[in-house]
């Protein structure tokens, strides 16, 4: 997980703490790389369960292993929540964190059907299974791409928000367009009745619910189609760019410095960018977790 935790959530200096620590926080080492292994798939197979008992027959005929199942990976999370909130010197601050409360998503929902047995009756049980489908998002915590992709998408926000300014002013022009065009007769009833056209035919979805009837009104949706082609590239364009380019500028490891603990340093770095401390020499172990 590429966090500064050493720094905001308190990294212990000594004892089981900080072995625990370095193996859960630290994946550039062997047990640790195992644990994010190991931890990886008992979230891939925990969303495959509540995929599959979701499904009528196989619920029917594996109800049993299925919950057994949920038991085992509700006491795996639980027990990686609490040994998080152990290995921390600023507990709170990691169970309000993002990640913190995925974690914690990640094992209610199990334990609120047992100790609220008439929850059904106020709330869909499916609810609970939905909650569960929460752990997926702990992938995030182990993909060093996924915080990439966050960084890419975070410094590429206002671009997306010009484009998607601009394709909302061409789906309401269009879409009030075409309702005068059009008019209630062929099916607009109304402009928000044009937009929804607007943006099913941009987006190039085509329903077929709403078409246009006259030869204006076909040549204005030819144009939308026309339009649509180019306008799904550029949101792409923008945000691979912009990933490109961080990924070549930086690539952040667990490496600690030894003065302020603060962690996230590249692997040329020589010198820790929060302190100005030498860093250790970058020792990269063995892949190979057998």
């Amino acid at each position: 997980m590429q966090l500064r935790d050493g720094q905001r959530l308190g990294r212990p200096e000594t004892g089981w703490r900080l072995r625990l620590y370095t193996i859960i926080f630290e994946a550039d080492t062997r047990a640790g790389r195992l644990f994010d292994i190991v931890l990886l798939g008992f979230i891939v197979a925990s969303v495959a369960v509540v995929i599959a008992d979701s499904i009528g027959s196989v619920h029917a005929r594996y109800q049993r292993l299925f919950t057994v199942m949920e038991w085992v990976f509700t006491a795996a999370f639980t027990a990686e929540y609490i040994a998080r909130l152990a290995c921390v010197r600023r507990p709170l601050v990691y169970a309000r964190s993002f990640y913190g409360l995925i974690d914690l998503l990640a094992v209610l929902p199990t334990y609120f059907a047992i100790l609220v047995p008439g929850l059904s009756a106020l709330i869909d049980v499916r609810v609970l299974r939905l909650l569960r489908m929460f752990r997926i998002f702990k992938l995030a915590e182990y993909v060093d791409e996924f915080a990439a992709l966050g960084q890419a998408l975070h410094a590429s926000r206002r671009k997306i928000v010009v484009f998607m300014l601009f394709v909302m002013l061409v789906v309401m022009v269009m879409g009030t367009l075409m309702y005068v065009v059009e008019g209630p007769e062929h099916g607009y009833t109304s402009i928000p009745v044009g937009i929804y056209w607007a943006i099913t035919t941009m987006t190039t979805v085509g329903f077929g619910d709403i078409t246009p009837h006259t030869d204006l009104g076909r040549v204005i949706a030819s144009a939308m189609m026309l339009l649509g082609w180019g306008t799904l590239a550029v949101p792409t364009g923008i945000v691979s760019a912009e990933f490109t380019s961080r990924r070549i500028l930086r690539m952040p490891t667990t490496r600690t410095c030894h003065e302020c603990l603060s962690e996230g340093h590249s692997i040329s770095a020589r010198y820790c960018s929060d302190c100005g401390a030498k860093l250790p020499p970058y020792r990269h172990e063995a892949t190979d977790v057998r």
